[in-house]
């Protein structure tokens, strides 16, 4: 049984707190939050605490927090005896090595406020300085996931960044599409479907391989089509970018 003390009320501290509450191998100790109010998801008071230290004894304290909180917050938690973790992919270790066991326990997912989601498939990437603590998180993240993976500090941000392309940017181009959409009366759940497939065809090919639409193809009429239609000036800085991007990828020479 791995005992855990969770710091923090958004997102991804409620998602924790509700995967560890349904294992078996997991106890949560205590879940602090600056906002009592902010943690009404925990169903039982006497886990709560709303000061910024802990004199509960646990194996982890997970600091699910945001970036710039993890350096103060994470002082009051120096002292602790278990393994003190952030779940940050843009932080390095470095930034609690204050702690007597610093590590990371970074859950490469999308978080949105009010949704559950399952940890089955997320990769938990774990960090920390000595390999019983490394068997430790392991332990914790398979009771989440089936997948988790040693990743170090300059791995973990590389991949942050690869992530903020994968999702954060897809994200507003599925803005710019909704926006085209609703200016001209169409439906974006018509895109859905698209959508859907487009992330799908990932499982079997790459996503160069998956490239399609008019730039990869040279369609330089259906292209200078497009752009008689998109009235935005972002948009359309946007669309031209993207589209030169693509071209240049796939080698068209226009």
């Amino acid at each position: 049984m791995i005992s855990v003390v969770i710091v923090g009320s958004g997102n991804v501290a409620q998602n924790l707190f509700h995967a560890f509450q349904n294992s078996a191998d997991v106890t949560v100790k205590q879940i602090i939050g600056r906002n009592r109010e902010h943690l009404a998801f925990v169903q039982d008071n006497a886990l709560i605490s709303t000061e910024f230290t802990s004199d509960i004894s646990a194996d982890v304290y997970i600091l699910a927090i945001s970036d710039d909180a993890i350096n103060s917050v994470g002082e009051s938690l120096k002292n602790a005896k278990g393994i003190l973790v952030h779940t940050s992919g843009a932080t390095p270790l470095d930034a609690i090595k204050y702690a007597k066991r610093p590590g990371v326990f970074y859950p490469l997912q999308t978080f949105t406020k009010g949704k559950i989601i399952s940890f089955h498939d997320v990769p938990i990437c774990i960090e920390a300085t000595n390999n019983k603590d490394l068997e430790t998180l392991t332990i914790l993240g398979k009771q989440l996931s089936k997948n988790v993976v040693e990743i170090d500090s300059v791995q973990r941000k590389t991949l942050h960044v690869a992530a903020v392309f994968a999702n954060n940017f897809t994200n507003y181009m599925y803005t710019m599409g909704s926006e085209i959409c609703t200016e001209h009366d169409l439906d974006f759940s018509l895109l859905k479907p698209l959508i859907a497939e487009t992330a799908a065809k990932l499982n079997t090919l790459t996503p160069m391989q998956a490239q399609t639409g008019p730039a990869k193809r040279g369609d330089q009429k259906t292209l200078h089509n497009h752009l008689q239609i998109i009235t935005d000036k972002h948009q359309r800085e946007l669309y031209t970018l993207l589209s030169n991007a693509i071209k240049e990828k796939h080698g068209k020479k226009l």
